[in-house]
């Protein structure tokens, strides 16, 4: 059975998402120190959507 890599220190994240920290509280939500939509805008202009890349320009 492999062993847990450790868990030490902060991971490794982009530049434009440095101080980005995410939490689930005791009431099961979700919170963040960042806005929703710089986190989407910054997901639009990195991550390309699977569902639109076969499709074709209208």
């Amino acid at each position: 059975m492999p062993k847990k890599k450790s868990t030490k220190g902060e991971p490794e994240v982009n530049k434009e998402l440095e101080g980005f920290n995410i939490r689930i509280n005791e009431f099961g939500e979700i919170t963040s120190d960042f806005n929703v939509d710089k986190i989407n805008s910054f997901l639009d202009k990195n991550v390309d959507d699977k569902k639109l890349k076969n499709r074709e320009e209208e």
